[in-house]
């Protein structure tokens, strides 16, 4: 597997449009981006690739980044930073099978599959192929398992990746808090590469409205507000899976200069071979 980051930052990216706070002026000093969230896994046996969620950054990471069109999609839930790119598929694609969850969200009346077909209905090249979470499935000759996550109010859902030939593994938590259910964490357990939200450090909890939540044993938050895990969180979840390597994504421009573009936090156009 070969997985290629195309977008690492949160629904504004970094550097973010009109700042000039010192992350966003340092990330263009450096010439560094990241864009809203996406990744790309190429199956290099097959010669097929997923991409996992729909940036609206799509047409400018896939000019950048030297990786082929996907063969099929995934969506991990409806917020428009992971599904609004989709409509890129117009006219550069023939034929796109996209996967997502097919559990009813209270919150919309509908599961993720079911928004996404509504939404994109006039894309005839885009087929929804709903599926359980918890229960794998075969796509581009991985197995591919949705796996249910915490962030409210809405249905998101992490995954697990693998290579039935060679063992290789890639986990997704996706934008959750940490509150994250054992059984998720056992499907995106051991994995080769661990993709963890990680939206800013817990210090910053102080000026969020709800402050911080799931604090660890010395009462640093591991969640930040509600919705995200903290960059601590993240690399307590990817302790508690017992992560080969670990990767901070989704994270915004709130970040200290000085911290912003260090590991373990990703940026754009970082690739893995597992």
């Amino acid at each position: 597997m070969r997985v290629t980051l195309l977008g690492t930052g949160d629904t504004t990216g970094t550097p973010t449009v009109g700042c000039d706070c010192d992350t966003c002026a340092e990330a263009r000093r450096r010439g560094i981006e990241r864009t809203r969230f996406s990744v790309h896994v190429e199956n290099e046996r097959t010669g097929e690739s997923l991409l996992v969620d729909f940036s609206p950054d799509f047409r400018h990471q896939f000019l950048t980044q030297e990786v082929p069109l996907p063969d099929a999609g995934i969506v991990t839930h409806i917020h428009f930073d992971h599904l609004d790119g989709l409509g890129n598929a117009y006219r550069l694609l023939d034929d796109l099978p996209v996967y997502a969850a097919d559990e009813t969200d209270p919150q919309t009346g509908e599961s993720v599959a079911e928004t996404v077909t509504r939404k994109y209905d006039y894309l005839d090249r885009v087929r929804v192929h709903p599926r359980t979470p918890l229960e794998p499935f075969e796509v581009c000759g991985l197995e591919v398992t949705l796996v249910p996550v915490e962030h409210p109010p809405l249905v998101c859902y992490g995954l697990a990746i693998e290579d039935p030939e060679t063992g290789a593994k890639l986990s997704l938590s996706g934008d959750t808090n940490y509150a994250v259910p054992e059984a998720s964490r056992a499907v995106l357990r051991d994995p080769d590469l661990f993709l963890a939200d990680g939206i800013v450090p817990a210090a910053l909890c102080e000026h969020h409205p709800l402050g911080g939540d799931h604090h660890d044993d010395r009462g640093v938050p591991r969640t930040f507000g509600s919705k995200h895990m903290t960059r601590e969180g993240a690399l307590c979840l990817a302790e508690d899976l017992a992560a080969a390597e670990t990767r901070i994504v989704h994270t915004a421009h709130f970040y200290p200069a000085g911290e912003a573009f260090s590991e373990p936090l990703a940026v754009d156009g970082e690739v893995y071979d597992l």
